[in-house]
């Protein structure tokens, strides 16, 4: 099944069978298949409310939620379209705020399969078609729309007049389609640049920033860094940001890490340099408290998968697999946080994904490594990561699913208890939070 997507609804899987069955796509990115099977729906991405275009390789989801917590702070109602889900296919598609119905997503999906017979459109294609004609028939003030691989080349590049748009951190990751350079990868991100749209982005070096550069040249629009047309750093426990409209002053976001304060103010830059929907300071106030984006350090409830563990134990989840990702979560973990105690990894990892520049960060914060498969996909096996405890000098174990690797913390854990950090991909987030009964909502 493409990208691990089921439904328990049967409307839903019946469309999601004739999406692996009739469309099975092709892994090249380009916007020739999505135009044309737009233009079979009747061109429905021309008919959205104001666009807020994300793109990044990490925090662009973040940045996503903090955009919807500040226009849903202000009273607007909004569609969002994001990839890719954790537990349900829902996820991926917000009418109005809420996840979409599985009645209406069956009924959106038929309508794009429908239509979509000989142009080989691929899964993540189909979506975006019918997030867009239910976008385009559900009125709303605002659209966010998270790019799904790269920008330049990516399905929701079909957008042509986007309010502002926003590009978050840069790394290094799908280095088979994007490049193998930051550079190259800067160059793919920086292809979102629209004309009179806003180019709002974080700061980069200076052989990273000419891209941006030049992107927003060509484009013909505006390009607004981090450090130059606008800054934000937190202290006293406050998010304080300023630009040429004056400052903000915030509580630190809910989302932990401080890496989310630079997601939280790139969202603050974007919507105060756009000019589609003014948003009140109340609401940009109250948005680091109301966003939520689940399995990013995201602490886990007591649970059925959980419930092994001793009274007193912390487990956090992340569906961070990249070197940026590895440093902005190991920074989390600091010496007060971890407060004497060991570090217990769990973690499982596609084969296509550098688990050396995500671990590295880690070295000398963890007691143990506890290695998964991640179901249904190719993944690192469990000597890869036995190679690097070895070389950190400390065990490493390999599990069958994460039921057993919790169990066996339990055990080893004895009447301490014990701190976890589940990580490494988001299709085993998505599974760790189903086992644990935390549905995202």
């Amino acid at each position: 099944m493409p990208d691990h997507a089921i439904s328990d609804d049967p409307g839903v899987q019946a469309q999601l069978d004739r999406l692996a069955t009739l469309s099975p796509g092709a892994d090249t990115l380009g916007l020739d298949r999505i135009t044309r099977l737009l233009d079979r729906l009747r061109d429905p991405h021309r008919a959205l409310p104001p666009v807020f275009h994300v793109a990044g390789t990490n925090g662009k989801g973040s940045t996503c939620a903090f955009l919807r917590a500040a226009l849903e702070a202000d009273g607007r109602s909004v569609h969002v379209f994001t990839s890719p889900h954790l537990v349900r296919f829902n996820e991926r598609i917000r009418l109005n705020g809420q996840l979409i119905s599985d009645e209406a997503l069956a009924h959106y999906l038929s309508r794009v399969l429908d239509v979509a017979e000989g142009i080989n459109a691929s899964f993540f294609e189909v979506t975006t078609a019918a997030a867009f004609l239910a976008f385009a028939e559900h009125p709303a003030d605002a659209c966010i729309i998270e790019v799904g691989l790269g920008g330049r080349l990516d399905a929701t590049n079909i957008i042509e007049n986007p309010a502002v748009c926003g590009i978050a951190q840069l790394g290094l990751d799908h280095q088979a389609f994007l490049g193998d350079n930051l550079r190259a990868i800067a160059t793919e991100k920086a292809g979102i640049a629209k004309p009179r749209a806003p180019l709002v982005t974080q700061r980069y070096p200076e052989s990273l920033a000419s891209v941006m550069r030049e992107a927003a040249n060509r484009a013909r629009t505006v390009w607004l860094p981090m450090g130059q047309s606008w800054d934000a750093a937190s202290y006293r426990d406050r998010l304080h940001y300023r630009d040429e409209q004056g400052r903000l002053d915030t509580p630190l976001p809910r989302l932990p890490g401080a890496h989310q304060v630079q997601n939280a103010a790139l969202a603050f830059a974007m919507l105060r340099h756009q000019s589609a929907l003014p948003v009140s300071e109340a609401a940009l106030k109250a948005a680091p408290l109301w966003a939520h984006w689940p399995a990013r350090l995201q602490r886990l409830d007591d649970g059925p998968l959980l419930a092994p563990l001793p009274p007193g134990s912390e487990a956090w989840l992340d569906g961070g697999h990249n070197a940026g990702a590895g440093e902005a979560i190991s920074a989390f973990f600091t010496a007060d946080r971890l407060g004497g105690r060991q570090l217990h990894l769990v973690i499982g990892m596609l084969a296509n994904k550098d688990v050396d520049a995500f671990l590295a960060p880690f070295a000398g914060r963890i007691a143990h490594i506890h290695a998964l498969p991640v179901p249904g996909h190719d993944h690192h096996p469990a000597s890869r990561f036995a190679a690097i405890a070895e070389q950190w000098g400390i065990g490493c174990t390999a599990h069958a699913s994460p039921a057993e690797a919790i169990q066996a913390v339990a055990t080893t854990s004895g009447d301490q208890a014990p701190l976890l950090l589940i990580a490494g991909s988001l299709y085993l987030a998505g599974e760790i939070l189903r086992l644990n009964e935390q549905f995202p909502d």
